[in-house]
């Protein structure tokens, strides 16, 4: 799907049923239990008091895809920069371009906020997010170590 076929527009209180489904099918994706009240009062919260933001891909008339940036800051470079927290495209759009869609769009999004950089992370597993990733000039991290505790 070239960009021009897929409308990409931020996600506002207007979208949270088109927004909530693919969150869902998202968590499922990745093993969770759908829990749809539980995440329909999530993705609610994080659209009106996140500083996070939400983005749709959309075909005529249906969501396809979502991605969600977390905005952080390099305090080095003393620029903000932004986290690719979450990507998705529905099942039967895949294949058809939509995800480096929604790449190109976080980019030219954070480069209109004065980000520094656009980071991103994904499973180990998930090798199709990275030869996606790679093939749009994502570089894999080896200067740093993360360190993740899991809190109670």
């Amino acid at each position: 799907m070239d960009r021009r076929a897929c409308r990409i527009e931020a996600a506002s209180t207007a979208h949270l049923s088109e927004l909530s489904r693919l969150y869902i099918a998202y968590r499922v994706f990745y093993g969770e239990a759908p829990e749809e009240e539980r995440a329909e009062a999530f993705v609610r919260e994080r659209v009106t008091q996140s500083s996070g933001r939400y983005f749709l891909a959309w075909n005529k008339h249906n969501a396809i895809g979502f991605m969600h940036l977390m905005p952080s800051t390099n305090t080095l470079a003393m620029r903000p920069i932004w986290f690719l927290e979450d990507l998705y495209v529905d099942v039967a759009a895949r294949g058809q371009g939509v995800a480096t869609a929604l790449l190109s769009y976080a980019e030219e999004f954070a480069l209109s906020t004065g980000a520094e950089r656009l980071t991103l992370a994904t499973a180990h597993d998930n090798l199709a997010a990275q030869h996606i990733y790679k093939k749009m000039g994502y570089v894999r991290e080896e200067h740093f170590l993360y360190f993740h505790r899991l809190l109670p």
